[in-house]
């Protein structure tokens, strides 16, 4: 059997709503316990605010934020897979359908860099990077979108042979610099070494990781912990409302490279917008998270 056009196109479409109306299930655990740590009513009265709002999402079928961002999708084909018909049409088609079916209807946030025109289509939209991974017969769909707050704060410098301390400085200055404008508590993603463009997709994974898996390199696993300490540290808080917790993880990968070393960081907000299904060769659809 082939994958159909007409599947990525259904999956696709799906997974881009129930981004926006369900808060991943690992993220309000995660929520909740960070409520529990809080010292101060303020805080704690806003993440039972969140929470409130990710439980009313799902219950009434509403979205949990309006700034749906823009649709970007992380695809991982496996090489196994057959296609048969278009797959970045499909996932064009999908977003199209979602955009005219979706209740309730969602703003026009695809915007032209230079005219600022807003619209619901737009060259290279949807966002898609494709990767390939050997010996499987699915492919893995990872739907993220991105919205302002968080799109706004990212950033990216290279270094020459930089050491632990002066990457770590950089990740802690992204997050000063943003503040609470990426709707904290955040998920911080941060790419270091290859090239530009390597590291800035590997700061888009690692904020897509879910919560839960211990880095396994030693080094990476303590720079997450320090720089979860110091940005909790910061004082930010829910919202910008004050409080213990900024963020509610630091994830970290690095790629060899030469001397020249970019580090690149990624946030997503507290709804943490990630769903994720994949497609089998055989037209199984299994949804992950």
């Amino acid at each position: 059997m082939a994958i159909s056009s007409e599947l990525i196109r259904s999956v696709t479409s799906s997974l881009y709503e129930w981004s926006l109306k369900k808060v991943p299930d690992d993220t309000q655990l995660e929520l909740a316990r960070a409520s529990e740590r809080e010292r101060t009513d303020v805080a704690k009265n806003t993440f039972r605010i969140m929470l409130q709002s990710a439980d009313a999402a799902e219950r009434e079928d509403h979205l949990v934020c309006s700034d749906v961002g823009v649709p970007t999708y992380s695809i991982k084909v496996g090489t196994q897979v057959s296609f048969s018909g278009s797959v970045r049409q499909a996932i064009v088609d999908g977003f199209a359908d979602l955009a005219a079916r979706i209740d309730p209807p969602i703003l026009q946030m695809v915007t032209h860099p230079l005219t600022l025109q807003r619209s619901y289509v737009g060259k290279n939209m949807p966002l898609v990077a494709f990767d390939m991974v050997d010996d499987v017969d699915y492919i893995e769909i990872i739907c993220a979108p991105k919205a302002l707050g968080t799109g706004r704060w990212e950033s990216i410098e290279t270094f020459v042979y930089p050491s632990l301390a002066v990457i770590e400085r950089y990740v802690l200055d992204s997050v000063l610099k943003a503040g609470s404008q990426p709707c904290p508590p955040i998920v911080v993603g941060v790419g270091i070494g290859g090239t530009f463009d390597t590291a800035a997709r590997m700061a888009k994974e690692c904020v897509l990781r879910p919560f839960g898996h211990d880095n396994p390199e030693p080094i990476l696993a303590d720079m997450e912990q320090r720089l979860l300490k110091a940005i909790n540290a910061t004082g930010f808080g829910p919202m910008g409302t004050g409080g213990d917790t900024t963020a509610m993880a630091v994830h970290i990968d690095y790629s060899s490279g030469h001397g020249f070393t970019p580090v690149a960081v990624a946030f997503n907000c507290w709804i943490n917008r990630r769903t994720r299904a994949r497609i089998y060769n055989d037209g199984r659809v299994v949804r992950i998270e």
